[in-house]
């Protein structure tokens, strides 16, 4: 069910919608992580200034120039583990219209529906990209300790949280929230496991930047799979 779920989005990787949606994502990623960089920069000069005294050395003037260094090259490195939350994420915010390409596609019978209204999707984009931000911060702790198993939780940490909350937005359309937490809770397994096939590739350059949003049309798809088994088994 999972890979038919992915076939059918990959089959539809060309649709205009879904380029949209991809460069949007690129865009607003990138702009939030160099907003973020700006900030560690400028607070940075604040702390140390011009010149700084040390004791035993007297002043120091090169010193705020190696820590903005320092600070560009922790910023890369972390920009590699948190660019994937980051634009899955911000992706979650036109999730709407990857489902609806889908739907309009592959479910032409269904009745459509209202948009999810823009402050609570923002609400709820803000709150999982606090959640996916924090889980990797911490995280890298593991990554430290476990070097030889740190994409095996990146994998793992990452599948279950975009799976969780990828398979929670596309079902929220058709079935409400609490209709869409009970549907995910009983195919918790299931949704895991199409999470971390969604990650797996994001370690990927640039092939990355499709999965987020190849990974809301398989999520669309899987919803309606799994309805469509609940409604015949009763």
């Amino acid at each position: 069910m999972i890979l038919s779920a992915f076939a059918k989005a990959l089959a539809q990787v060309g649709d205009p919608r879904f380029r949209r949606v991809v460069i949007l994502g690129i865009a607003l990623t990138l702009a939030l992580l160099f907003a973020v960089y700006a900030v560690v920069l400028l607070a940075v000069s604040w702390l140390t200034g011009d010149v700084v005294t040390l004791p035993l050395v007297g002043e120091v003037r090169w010193l705020d120039d190696l820590l903005s260094w320092s600070s560009l090259i922790a910023m890369m490195v972390m920009s590699i583990f948190l660019m994937v939350p980051v634009a899955s994420a911000i992706t979650g915010l036109f999730l709407d219209d990857v489902a609806a390409a889908v739907e309009a596609r592959h479910y032409p019978d269904l009745p459509p529906i209202p948009r999810m209204p823009w402050m609570e999707t923002i609400r709820d984009t803000l709150r999982f990209l606090g959640v996916l931000i924090g889980a990797n911060l911490l995280a890298m702790i593991l990554y430290i300790a476990l070097p030889f198993g740190s994409f095996a939780i990146f994998w793992g940490l990452n599948g279950y949280l975009l799976g969780r909350e990828y398979f929670q937005m596309a079902a929220m359309r058709r079935l409400g929230r609490a209709g869409a937490q009970e549907l995910r809770r009983r195919h918790w397994l299931r949704v895991w496991g199409a999470g971390v096939l969604m990650t797996v590739p994001l370690s990927v350059p640039l092939l990355n930047l499709m999965i987020p949003v190849l990974g809301a049309a398989t999520f669309t798809h899987l919803v309606h799979a799994l309805r469509r088994d609940r409604g015949r088994t009763g």
